[in-house]
């Protein structure tokens, strides 16, 4: 998407700036949804089985990085119940698909978002979901959004590089005029270092993992502008 003012704004010469983000995880409380949607079909077991999830789907999105989230979604969901000794009936396997337009949206989530574009920053997602998936979550988030690239544009899932390199080509950004925010060490602030993308760790959980992969780390996203410009500013 191209705001009315771009093209005028490239011309003089003016540098457009872009925040990227994540977005299950970082913006919407990814962790909930899952775990609501297999407390669903397995009560009592929602927070362990959320684990077993957690490790299993990076496997499925690998193993054939063409599929379609929902049916990694699925995949996932199988295979976590298989693991567990669990009957899950062939229909009840899409669940979370269903219900990811409703996962929460963080506290925190539109208010750093709106104060972001009040100070001029572009807003993009970069996201391991289709296109129809994240429209839905674009109405929850409530705030507007200027680009996105999904799994489903790319052909692939992060944490490989197409999510980055297809929103640079697309959209002219380069790392003086990007930062990119998002809670998944591995799926995110991994390969942005890699492509030297400045990045803010949005460490939501107090994961252990190495804090200097990242140029700043915040608990949420209280104070996520003053963050963003700092990092920008660190060139």
């Amino acid at each position: 998407m191209v705001r009315p003012g771009d093209r005028l704004t490239e011309r003089l010469g003016l540098i457009i700036r872009w925040a990227t983000f994540d977005c299950f995880g970082t913006l919407v409380d990814w962790r909930h949804g899952i775990a609501t949607g297999i407390e669903l079909l397995f009560p009592g077991r929602g927070g362990d089985l959320l684990e077993v999830y957690n490790r299993i789907e990076p496997r499925v999105q690998a193993e054939v990085p063409v599929r379609r989230y929902r049916e990694v979604l699925a995949e996932s969901l199988r295979r976590t119940a298989a693991e567990a000794g669990l009957d899950l009936l062939p229909d009840d396997a899409s669940v979370l698909g269903t219900g990811l337009p409703y996962w929460p949206v963080f506290p925190d989530t539109r208010t750093a978002l709106t104060d972001l574009r009040a100070a001029g920053w572009r807003l993009a997602l970069l996201t391991n979901c289709d296109r129809d998936l994240i429209a839905e979550t674009e109405r929850r988030l409530a705030v507007p959004i200027d680009a996105v690239v999904t799994a489903e544009d790319v052909g692939g899932y992060k944490p490989g590089h197409g999510h980055f390199e297809r929103f640079a080509s697309t959209f002219g950004a380069s790392r003086e005029n990007w930062v990119h925010v998002a809670q998944s060490h591995f799926h995110d602030m991994v390969p942005a270092r890699e492509l030297g993308i400045r990045r803010v760790w949005i460490n939501r959980h107090g994961d252990p993992q190495d804090p200097a992969v990242a140029d700043a780390v915040l608990p949420g996203l209280a104070g996520l502008l003053e963050t963003v410009e700092r990092v920008h500013r660190m060139g």
